[in-house]
């Protein structure tokens, strides 16, 4: 880098510099040059250089209800007057338990019990505990184009191979059809044939590759870091009238999809009309604050045998914050919200697909919108994808990026966002695309 490009960058370009020095290289940064943001509100974000920006996505979807939000900031300040930021859960905490009395309520899971965990991945580590202890089974069917985690057993049953590193195990992984329809082979089936067919595959997957005593199957309802893909509605109920022959447990990952942002249901396992025996949650229930958990029927969370804790896991802030975050939500709607905001957004993204033909898809549910981006032929296009990611900040605009390819623009703005700031968006997009 020329010298005077790194005056013209700023701290920008200082930071990158210590960055690099000190920190993997295979921790991804956005853009070619990457930006650090200094200060936000609401749903934009300035960067320590003076650039702001409208933020679509949010974090990865953690900041569900926007930045500085008072509410959440008042919760977290009063809890930090007492003096306690961490007792460990050997203590009673207060906020922890409010919280889980209503995600167990929220759940619909019969009888359930929540356990907080600091991220989703090690939400889905402790499913994965209770489901392979529970079945006495190492054996776990998962989805291809699945994300589930960047830890040993979480990144086992992540069927995407960009996301996996080893490809040791502690689980026996069998995968099955369904999430990614764009590029299945079913792709072109009716809904009913779609769901048919992935069905027959789960059955035989189930019949040829694992002995029948298969713990659970581990599923995200609308595949987020896979690019927002969205099966029909009904394919997991389908699925679970054939784990129940066998008695697999199914287990939502709700990570991306939890608290109302798909819009039509609160969980997007709702969208296929079924009741999981558990769902893992993080990100968007914090607003920011490290927290993430499991819910589960009580009989399969009680069934740990030996001693477990989590030492940070539900901690006085985390949950004081979580529980802030979780009233706003309900108290504002943010469900109805996203389901209109994101009928604006998807309707317009379509409306600019009509002339554009580098892009193959359009999907998603509520405020969770992927745009995959093809070449001519219809194959992947990941360098199309980076040039919408680094055109949209250039005109003040942050999405995200994903896709088994690399190929899809992920758009996953707060769940408070405004009908103005959803057409400035489309603007946005319009001109980048």
């Amino acid at each position: 880098m020329a010298p005077e490009d790194g005056v013209h960058r700023g701290g920008h370009a200082e930071l990158l510099a210590r960055h690099r020095a000190v920190m993997p290289d295979w921790l991804a940064l956005y853009y070619d040059q990457p930006i650090e943001l200094a200060c936000a509100q609401g749903r934009r974000v300035t960067d320590r250089e003076g650039n702001t920006y409208l933020d679509f996505f949010a974090g990865i979807l953690t900041n569900a209800i926007g930045y500085d939000v008072a509410e959440i900031s008042d919760a977290v300040r009063a809890q930090l007057d007492t003096g306690v930021l961490h007792s460990s859960t050997l203590y009673l905490i207060r906020a922890q338990v409010e919280l889980a009395e209503k995600i167990a309520t929220l759940s619909g899971i019969p009888d359930a019990k929540v356990f907080f965990t600091n991220s989703g991945t090690e939400a889905n580590e402790t499913a994965l505990m209770l489901a392979t202890g529970y079945r006495r089974s190492d054996q776990v069917l998962a989805l291809r184009n699945s994300y589930h985690g960047r830890s040993f057993a979480s990144m086992a049953v992540t069927g995407n191979r960009g996301w996996s590193a080893s490809s040791l195990s502690p689980l026996k992984v069998s995968w099955v059809h369904g999430g990614y329809r764009y590029r299945s082979p079913f792709k072109d089936f009716s809904d009913a044939d779609y769901i048919k067919a992935c069905v027959a595959d789960l059955r035989e997957v189930i019949e040829t590759t694992t002995a029948g005593d298969v713990a659970c199957l581990l599923a995200e309802p609308i595949q987020g870091v896979g690019g927002f893909a969205t099966p029909p509605d009904g394919l997991f109920a389908a699925f679970k009238e054939v784990l129940d022959e066998y008695g697999i447990l199914l287990i939502s990952d709700e990570v991306q999809t939890g608290w109302g942002r798909t819009g039509e249901h609160f969980w997007g396992i709702q969208a296929h009309g079924v009741t999981p025996d558990a769902m893992t949650f993080a990100k968007g229930l914090g607003n920011g604050l490290a927290i993430g958990g499991v819910v589960a029927r009580g009989d399969l969370m009680d069934s740990i045998s030996a001693n477990s804790i989590s030492t940070f896991g539900g901690n006085p802030v985390s949950t004081a914050g979580a529980l802030a975050t979780l009233d706003y939500l309900l108290d504002h709607d943010l469900q109805a919200n996203a389901a209109k905001m994101g009928d604006l957004l998807g309707h317009g993204l379509r409306t600019i697909a009509e002339d554009r033909p580098a892009v193959g898809d359009v999907r998603g549910k509520g405020l969770m919108v992927g745009i995959e981006l093809v070449g001519p032929a219809g194959e992947p296009d990941p360098k199309a994808a980076a040039a919408v990611l680094e055109g949209s900040r250039e005109r003040g605009l942050l999405v995200g990026k994903g896709g088994l390819y690399g190929n899809v623009i992920r758009l996953a703005p707060p769940m408070t966002v405004t009908e103005d700031e959803v057409v400035e968006a489309l603007g946005i997009l319009g001109d980048v695309l």
